[in-house]
């Protein structure tokens, strides 16, 4: 295991370094600039608030492709209906609070730490963290966020306050950009993602992938 210094910024290759789990290394900080050479690599940060920062390169990667999205006929009539309305960037970090604030089944924490809020939103600032905002009747019902990295949309959290929201959030979001990405990177398996066509492929084709987009 590669332990990390807060004083240089270094991660290990994840071409060469193997983990059944895809642990990577631990350690470093959370700094904008240690974030941003994370993602560039194919690392990302997961990890218990309060606990070692823990940086990861799971094999084999969950991903969708923009042209392999699945909308179904109930979906497509949320959309169609204009349910909810989506807007990009405008509370960044109100979404990432909520994101942090939501329950989710199975876990008992965060990794979504105020430190982190605040690295990530300085790369808001500088175009490369984004967010997407679900509303209906005015109110924020549900968003996700995410590091764009060339033509790679890799999504970091999403919540959901009413049924669908973050669902149609998302199809939103990749029918609006898919000229524009290669590629999203779900990161880690979920049912929901899978039901819109997520699927994964080994780590060396998105690592592959992220290169050739950046």
């Amino acid at each position: 295991m590669v332990y990390l210094s807060p004083n240089e910024i270094s991660f290990p290759d994840p071409h060469f370094l193997e983990s059944e789990s895809g642990l990577m290394a631990i350690g470093g900080d959370l700094s904008p600039e240690r974030l941003l050479f994370a993602y560039q690599l194919g690392l990302f940060p997961w990890f218990n608030e309060g606990e070692e920062i823990l940086w990861w390169c799971p094999n084999p990667r969950f991903v969708i492709f923009p042209n392999q999205l699945k909308v179904s006929k109930s979906m497509k009539k949320i959309l169609r209906d204009e349910v909810f309305t989506f807007t990009e960037n405008q509370c960044f970090r109100r979404v990432m609070e909520e994101c942090k604030n939501a329950y989710r089944k199975d876990q008992d924490g965060t990794w979504i730490s105020n430190e982190l809020i605040n690295s990530f939103e300085i790369l808001h600032q500088n175009g490369i963290a984004k967010s997407v905002e679900i509303w209906q009747n005015k109110e924020l019902v549900g968003g996700f966020y995410g590091v764009q990295i060339g033509k790679v949309f890799c999504g970091e959290s999403m919540f959901s306050k009413v049924s669908n929201a973050s669902k149609a959030g998302f199809i939103n979001f990749v029918q609006k950009n898919s000229e524009e990405l290669q590629l999203i990177d779900c990161q880690i398996h979920t049912e929901h993602l899978e039901s819109l066509g997520a699927t994964m492929i080994p780590k060396l084709d998105y690592l592959k992938i992220l290169k050739e987009n950046q």
